[in-house]
Formats: structure tokens, sequence, C-alpha cells
């Protein structure tokens, strides 16, 4: 069997789509699509169907991704064998997380992990909706909700607080905040309503509905920086926000807010060995950090305390 075009086969599961496919392997589509219809033959097999989403593996394409990942690994292995050292850890592990939580916790301590382990390729997808597993978007997903569907591992990161804030120098030039009905002088910054990827980041209309916001974006990213910038007051995690000096917490015994990180990875590819490595030192690099920040670590020992 080719290994080409088994090479296509798990770029287009983890892709999902035949455009994303050939632009990660810098091809025309339509070689992605030859090269899966060759080995389709070769199988006797359709090993996809499309739907609405791309680009998803039949009952033949999930038995032969499994097959198809433990020949990556070796193949990999081989490859890197000069490059990976006493590890021996190889291949590519690609990890789903929140915009938030990716770039401002995993980002560089992710990299440094590939640095210390040199055959092993981490994809970071850091994005402002949902990565899911059930399509091969990635093989391990952070998410707000806990997954509850498909024969998955999950476990708890941690849980996390979020704050109501506003800049020094807004608030130096704007009416004083000392109770909820005083908000109605000041504009917001949130996120944008009909484009929320989980009913968890609801937090701001169970407290306060603004008549006017000065921003809404998709990304808690841009939210963090229109803040900061004085542009309006903004719900934001502790973990982004704690640290920033001219941020200010607003009505702390009203505007409190608790959420859960949770890590999930599809069992059939738990045991692998670059896949325990990275599970383990996101599960470690989270808790780590919860436990680093001040108002996180507040949050962590209430939901101990509440078992």
């Amino acid at each position: 069997m080719d290994w080409d075009h088994l090479r296509f086969f798990l770029v287009l599961a983890r892709a999902g789509t035949l455009v994303n496919a050939a632009r990660q392997l810098q091809v025309d589509h339509t070689t992605v699509s030859r090269r899966i219809q060759a080995l389709e033959k070769q199988m006797g097999a359709a090993l996809f169907s499309r739907d609405r989403h791309g680009q998803q593996l039949t009952e033949a394409g999930r038995l032969l991704w499994t097959q198809a990942q433990a020949m990556e690994v070796a193949f990999s292995a081989i490859e890197h064998q000069s490059l990976a050292g006493h590890s021996g850890i190889a291949g590519l592990v690609r990890v789903g997380a929140p915009e938030g939580l990716g770039v401002h916790v995993l980002a560089a301590p992710l990299a440094q992990l590939a640095q210390q382990h040199p055959g092993l390729t981490v994809d970071l997808l850091a994005l402002s909706r949902l990565v899911h597993l059930s399509r091969r978007e990635a093989d391990i997903v952070i998410s707000l909700e806990r997954p509850s569907r498909g024969s998955v591992v999950v476990t708890k990161l941690c849980d996390y607080g979020l704050r109501l804030y506003g800049a020094t120098a807004y608030l130096s030039r704007h009416p004083p905040i000392r109770c909820k009905s005083d908000l109605a002088r000041h504009g917001f910054v949130s996120y944008v309503d009909d484009m929320l990827f989980t009913r968890q980041l609801l937090f701001l209309e169970s407290f306060y509905r603004p008549e006017r916001f000065a921003l809404r974006s998709t990304s808690i990213q841009a939210q963090v920086q229109a803040v900061r910038a004085g542009h309006g007051l903004g719900i934001l995690p502790a973990f982004l926000a704690d640290g920033l000096p001219e941020l200010q917490v607003l009505l702390p015994d009203e505007a409190f807010f608790q959420r859960t990180f949770w890590m999930s990875i599809p069992s059939e590819i738990r045991h692998l060995d670059r896949m325990k490595l990275v599970w383990d030192f996101l599960r470690q690099t989270v808790q780590a950090h919860c436990a680093s920040v001040p108002e996180q670590a507040k949050v962590q020992a209430l939901a101990e305390k509440s078992l």
C-alpha cells in the first residue's frame, strides 16, 4: 500500500474538506481527491462521505484511521530518529482550545515542549469557535462544555473566574460605578450574541443588559484590548485580565462568574505515546497557571471545597 495515499487520507480526515487538506499539503484539491480515490480502490470501500460540514469518515474510514495513525507514528519515529533524542516521541498532535486560553496560556509552553522533543509536531488551534473531535479537527480538545457523546476520554482541567473590568483611564473620564444601576451610563465590550459558539459565554445578559456597546467581537483577545484601551467595560477571564495594571475590578460582590475548562480525546488514540505526553503536559500547564493567578486560585479552592 502506498504510504503517500495514507498520508493524504490522514490529512483529509483531520482537515475535513478537500480545500483545507490541499492547502496543508500544498497541492491542488483534485490531487487530494485522486489520492483518496486510489486508496478507496485499494481498500475496496468508501472511506469518506460528504455532508454540509465537509468530508466525514465512513465506518471503513474510521477503522483505517486507527491503523493509519499507528503507521504514521512508526513512520515518524523512523524519519525523526536522529532528532528525537532519547524520548522517542514523534509525530503530529493537534490541540484545539478556546482562543484566550490557547494564545495566553498554551502557545509558548507547547512550543517549548516541541523543542524538547524534536520529532514532535504540535498544531495549536486557538479559535473563537468549537473545535470538533467528531470531525477529526483535532486530537485533543479543550472546551467550555463537557462532551456528552462519542467514545472519548474526558477530564476536568480547572474552574476559572470572570469579573467586570474597566481601565483606569476610562473610569477617570466617566461617572463612578458603585452599584449595578450606575452601569446605565457606560458602554460595554462583549461578544456578538448571535455568533456565540457556546451558552457558557452568556454571562453578561444574566447580569446586566447594556444600553450601548462600544464594541462587540467574537474574539476575547480583541475584547481585552478594547477594555485596556479605555473604550468600555467588559467581563473578562481573570487569567487574561489579572496582572494588567491598567485594569480595575468593578462590583466584585455582584459581577462574578465561574466557568470550567474540560479536556477530551478520542479513546482510540489515548494510548499513543505522543498523545499521552501532550495530554499530561496540557493538564499540568493549565492547572499550574490557574493556581498561579490569585483570582483563579480562589475559584479552584472554592470548587474543591464544594466537592
